[in-house]
């Protein structure tokens, strides 16, 4: 037998990992996003991002095919050299966002970091025109298409260009079309919630479909805010939690945000936390946590690593005094119960004694 028999050459004993198809690599990311409105939320994201104040997300009809647009009033693309929106940097550095580096550098506020959130696009229709202007006023323009690995800048006839950025999504899939404006907003009035708040930005969604606007709102919870819980977390954490104390439902969870974005509707969703108080159904809010690293797909959810362990471990005080608070809401509805109830039995022994022929029950 060969001496070389079970051997592995030197050469290939190690290496380092590499795409062999990129376009495929491109195509399996862009169809990654599981929930269409998640890619709108990116592109409202990606307008706060840019400081945008006012954002609006329009839903119509035009020649017989269905749009979205979001305006923003913001910075717009980030320009090259020549002063004109650098879109050849956007569409040949996906995976390499540069808010991941303005990050690093300090800058606090950038929700981005993947540089694949303008690709999520292909779970919403079928063509793509970001339009922003360069510092000679014209407005300029990218074209991309869902399944084409090309793409094209050209420029936009405008008498007086707009400031800030414009996304239009053309061709919207028959799955979507449905997607009501009142739909959107309730969406973003929860996914964004601590985003719209912290920004100031006013977002509104016109739907022309149905003919009416919406103002979209920080979503307000119910019930009452449980302020007993301040302290309850380690002082030097980064978790902020708002936790409010409702009637029991089982509509009632706490979500998941990272930086005041929702990466889970549901905390109890979790096998660490599928325990109560979370899923009590008496307790309804936040728990936000800036340091879990998200899922990079669909950006729904959090990888399952130390800063998850991390969040366990932060939380574990305050569960147990939540705990009680629902026990002691638990005992004093279970007693309020055994009140009416007790009320009812008498009130109905009453009326029954008074039914009663009186020569017989005197």
């Amino acid at each position: 037998m060969s001496q070389r028999t079970g051997t592995i050459s030197k050469s290939h004993a190690s290496g380092n990992l590499r795409i062999g198809d990129h376009w495929n690599a491109i195509t399996i990311i862009a169809l990654s996003q599981s929930n269409p409105l998640k890619a709108v939320a990116e592109l409202v994201e990606n307008s706060i991002d840019a400081r945008a104040k006012t954002i609006v997300i329009t839903r119509g009809k035009e020649k017989g095919q269905h749009y979205l647009r979001v305006k923003d009033d913001g910075e717009g693309v980030r320009r090259n050299a020549d002063g004109a929106p650098d879109f050849h940097y956007v569409a040949t550095h996906v995976c390499d966002s540069i808010k991941r580096r303005l990050k690093t550098q300090g800058m606090r506020g950038l929700q981005g970091e993947f540089g694949i959130g303008l690709l999520s696009f292909w779970t919403l229709g079928e063509e793509l025109l970001l339009t922003s202007s360069g510092e000679d006023g014209r407005a300029h323009q990218m074209h991309l298409c869902k399944g084409d690995p090309s793409y094209r800048i050209t420029q936009r006839p405008a008498l007086f260009p707009d400031p800030g950025t414009e996304v239009l999504i053309k061709g919207i899939l028959p799955g979507i079309k449905n997607f009501s404006g009142e739909k959107i907003q309730w969406y973003l009035a929860s996914e964004l919630r601590d985003r719209i708040r912290h920004s100031g930005v006013s977002i509104r969604v016109v739907d022309r479909t149905a003919r009416a606007e919406f103002k979209v709102e920080p979503r307000q919870f119910e019930g009452r805010l449980l302020h007993e819980l301040d302290g309850a977390l380690p002082s030097q954490s980064e978790l902020y939690a708002e936790l409010y104390l409702h009637a029991h439902s089982s509509a009632n969870a706490v979500s998941l945000y990272r930086s005041g974005t929702r990466v889970l509707e549901n905390l109890a969703q979790f096998e660490a936390f599928a325990r109560l108080p979370w899923t009590s159904g008496y307790v309804q809010g936040i728990i936000d946590a800036p340091y879990l690293n998200l899922t990079p797909g669909t950006r729904l959810g959090v990888i399952h690593d130390a800063a998850l362990a991390r969040l366990a471990d932060e939380l574990a005080p305050l569960e147990a005094r939540l705990a009680k608070i629902v026990e002691d809401q638990q005992r004093a509805e279970e007693e309020r119960t055994s009140r009416d109830v007790l009320r009812s039995v008498q009130g109905a022994l009453k009326e029954a004694l008074l039914a009663l022929p009186a020569e017989e029950y005197d």
